[in-house]
């Protein structure tokens, strides 16, 4: 694959994935448009991974406390940070099954733009209806199993690109009534074991496959999606603690709009990646 290919899909991918606006369905929507050929899951779990080393950097405190909440659950002990491990745990639960059922289904007929198109707009609607009716008063620390829980489940119509993971499970905390920024940060704690799971899956193929030229792809998109994802992370929080998510669901009905026509009013084919 090309450098300024991978630099492409690395940078939207940075960019993208700590967003509300679904990483998945802009990198397969940058291929479509840009005329090249599906870069398929490996690569887009490549990115992740990228992203993935961004937010446990950025949130150092908070995977430490999970870290130890874990070894405290181990030894049998309780406390703060165990029950932060417990509620990751079961909000990841969810997607953890889903993925495996549904893991053929996800990379193919999925990753239409039709498909992506309407679930931008619906789930754009979504956000816009938690946000402005979702109380901002529970933190993290008040988020009980229930919750937990219904976060995880929410989680996993993120396997329909255009969905986005980050905000779905935005979407659910601010129906739950936490803080948007708290909202943010438990998404993308959460995020670490769905994309440490899906990493090692996808991880372990290239392996068994012998693809070296694949893993030195791999390698250089874990770089440079980790790069714009430091950035990301940190314009969203900073963003969150006083702002709303209303710019963010008037960029994605606005992407849906134009992608719909492009679907079905206009004259112009659509790019078709080759096979």
């Amino acid at each position: 694959m090309a450098l300024y290919h991978l630099l492409v899909l690395a940078v939207v991918q940075g960019l993208t994935e700590f967003l509300p606006i679904s990483s998945s369905g802009h990198l397969v929507l940058t291929s479509r448009v840009m005329g090249w050929e599906d870069q398929g899951v490996a690569i887009d779990i490549a990115v992740h991974v990228g992203t993935l080393l961004a937010v446990m950097i950025y949130f150092w405190r908070d995977v430490g406390r999970v870290m130890a909440g874990t070894l405290g659950l181990v030894t049998f002990r309780g406390g703060p940070d165990a029950r932060l491990a417990i509620m990751l745990l079961i909000a990841t639960l969810p997607i953890v099954l889903a993925g495996f059922l549904a893991r053929d289904i996800v990379s193919t007929v999925f990753r239409s733009v039709e498909i992506i198109a309407w679930a931008t707009i619906g789930f754009a609607l979504l956000l816009w209806l938690a946000d402005r009716i979702g109380m901002t008063v529970q933190r993290i620390e008040h988020l009980g199993a229930i919750g937990a829980l219904a976060i995880g489940l929410s989680q996993i119509l993120a396997l329909i690109p255009g969905t986005s993971r980050s905000g779905i499970t935005m979407t659910m905390g601010r129906f739950l009534g936490m803080e948007r920024a708290e909202a943010a940060r438990f998404s993308m704690l959460l995020s670490i074991p769905t994309i440490i799971g899906a990493g090692t899956l996808k991880g372990v193929e290239v392996w068994q496959a012998g693809d070296i030229a694949l893993g030195y792809d791999a390698a250089i998109a874990i770089g440079l999606s980790f790069v714009a994802g430091i950035a990301s992370i940190a314009v969203l929080m900073r963003w969150l603690r006083t702002s709303g998510f209303g710019p963010f669901v008037i960029y994605r009905i606005a992407l849906g709009i134009l992608l719909l026509w492009w679907v079905y009013g206009s004259q112009m084919p659509m790019p078709v990646a080759a096979s």
